[in-house]
């Protein structure tokens, strides 16, 4: 048995030298101290030997057996080295070379559009409002002046979460919610982006879009003073060459109402693709406030007067950058945001 070991002892060592990888160190492992190895078979033959013998084969066969896996691991500390020293050679930053252009972030032309209006009306002595996106029948219609048996309940085609929660489908829900809130307060000056929500999905609707909402409720409010705030948000929006009109329109919580167009930034008026040959181009509805709607946010109507304005930011969007699919906005295509 002494033969034995001594020859296992000499050709682990003499393999050792020969090995080229840890992979090949891990095999000679196996093959000398695995279940089935050479030192473990060796060692239960010891079963045979005498009782005097056993203590002291057992000592040797320890012996050679703490010297190899010394040597394996002596050699397993080289590999190592070895391969650490292949990396640093392959990982190596060469100082000199150019660095990277990394990918600038874009803003979103959404966010873009929003920032533009709230400082343009922030200009004029506006205050910027928020209300909830989850809202009650109350406050997005009601109090709005559009009763449960109203028709115009049907000009928007809305998400109900119960009989009496729903999405809002505008951000008009704001005007009663913060005249609530500043009665009897006067001026009540304020604009109120946020996202609505109808049931629309085509190159220019969206289920879920961007709305800002102005009020202006004092004492004397007139007509002319909605025009005059207009003419100058459009001006800054699209160009100081811009003109406005105002069309007679219905909305249920303004008296009278109208429809804003400005005049075509593409062709100046004269008639061209974008504003279908009449020269304008309709951006937001608008009107007076109606007289129900001051009474349910808490004011006198014969005291005071006020109007109210409602746009799509997307369709602002969309004009300010000549974009013809409102579903650009949405894509998240990297490729479009970056002209951003």
């Amino acid at each position: 048995m002494k033969e034995q070991l001594q020859k296992i002892k000499e050709e682990t060592q003499e393999q050792l030298v020969k090995l080229a990888s840890s992979e090949e160190l891990q095999e000679l492992k196996i093959r000398v101290f695995g279940k089935k190895g050479t030192l473990t078979s060796l060692q239960k033959q010891m079963g045979a030997l005498s009782a005097e013998e056993r203590p002291l084969m057992g000592q040797i066969i320890n012996d050679v057996r703490s010297q190899l896996e010394k040597a394996c691991e002596a050699k397993l500390k080289e590999f190592e080295k070895q391969e650490l020293e292949i990396r640093l050679r392959e990982e190596r930053i060469d100082i000199t070379l150019p660095g990277y252009c990394l990918s600038r972030g874009h803003q979103h032309p959404l966010s873009k559009v929003i920032e533009e209006i709230e400082d343009i009306f922030i200009g004029m002595g506006f205050s910027i409002v928020e209300g909830p996106e989850i809202e009650t029948d109350y406050y997005n219609f009601e109090a709005l002046n559009l009763p449960k048996d109203h028709p115009a309940r049907d000009m928007q085609d809305t998400f109900f979460i119960t009989e009496d929660i729903l999405l809002r489908t505008q951000t008009s829900p704001v005007q009663v919610r913060t005249m609530e809130k500043l009665v009897p307060q006067l001026p009540v000056k304020i604009i109120a982006p946020g996202k609505v929500f109808r049931n629309d999905d085509d190159a220019t609707h969206s289920p879920m879009f961007h709305q800002v909402e102005g009020l202006l409720v004092d004492k004397g409010v007139r007509m002319s003073d909605l025009k005059g705030i207009l003419l100058y948000f459009s001006r800054q929006m699209f160009g100081e060459s811009r003109e406005i009109r105002l069309r007679p329109s219905f909305f249920p919580f303004t008296e009278p109402s109208a429809e804003v167009d400005v005049s075509c930034m593409l062709c100046g008026g004269t008639g061209c693709r974008l504003c279908k040959g009449t020269g304008w181009i309709e951006i937001l509805g608008s009107g007076m406030v109606h007289p129900r709607v001051l009474e349910m946010g808490g004011y006198d109507p014969k005291e005071v007067t006020g109007f109210a304005f409602g746009m799509g930011v997307e369709r602002i969007a969309m004009l300010k950058y000549g974009i013809e699919d409102m579903r650009l906005l949405y894509d998240n295509d990297i490729r479009f945001l970056s002209q951003f």
